[in-house]
């Protein structure tokens, strides 16, 4: 959908209502969830991290409660313009930018907002993919910061599979969503990351086919 139409402008108004109205019905189980809590309100920042086909159950699910800000990484995309409204609408502070476009300045936007008290979400695969790809990213923020870095799994019982290169996921109303975390994953303060991303990565994968089990098991 290009800006500057009808359809978009529309689409602007109207998608953040669809998603909060969609997102409040979800059965959310949180797995291994009180290490990531305990960490955001201990007074830590922290970065989230979950794949791009399953950000719409994993914004809603960390979106900003209280006074703790959180930041989102947003893509310059057109449809980068629509989430980004939608997630300043869920409280959510945005940073525009991507590995793709902007990603140098948007990294060291990142960068300052987590050293001025914010954490941070992140689809660590996104905005092209290759799907379940980690990129270096997250792990690269964690060392910068000293951020607590956190990966979330994903996934929703009931569901509608988009034949996008994320096979991005839209729960069905009132879905079971399964959202298994991480311990905190340990980012050495120097050194070189490969290893670390390549661990995380295994992570998040096991713990999105973790996520994808509960809700097989009840469904």
């Amino acid at each position: 959908m290009k800006q500057g139409t009808v359809a978009f402008a529309v689409t602007k108004q109207v998608l953040w209502i669809f998603v909060k109205g969609l997102c409040a019905t979800l059965r959310m189980q949180r797995i291994n969830d009180a290490p990531l809590r305990a960490a955001l309100n201990e007074g830590n920042q922290i970065i989230i991290a979950f794949w791009h086909g399953e950000m719409l159950a994993g914004w809603y699910a960390h979106r900003p409660l209280g006074e703790k800000p959180i930041t989102a990484l947003i893509s310059q995309s057109s449809d980068g313009e629509l989430l980004a409204v939608t997630l300043e609408h869920l409280g959510f502070t945005v940073v525009r930018g991507s590995s793709h476009r902007g990603g140098t300045e948007a990294m060291q936007l990142m960068e300052e907002t987590i050293r001025g008290g914010s954490s941070l979400c992140i689809t660590p695969d996104g905005p092209t993919g290759p799907r379940h790809e980690m990129k270096m990213g997250a792990v690269r923020l964690a060392q910068k910061t000293g951020a607590q870095l956190f990966l979330v799994g994903i996934a929703a019982a009931k569901k509608k599979n988009l034949k996008s290169w994320d096979s991005f996921t839209i729960p069905r109303p009132f879905s079971r969503v399964c959202l298994c975390c991480s311990n905190r994953i340990p980012v050495p303060a120097e050194g070189l990351l490969d290893e670390v991303r390549t661990m995380a990565e295994e992570e998040l994968r096991t713990l999105t086919e973790l996520a994808a089990q509960k809700v097989a098991e009840v469904s």
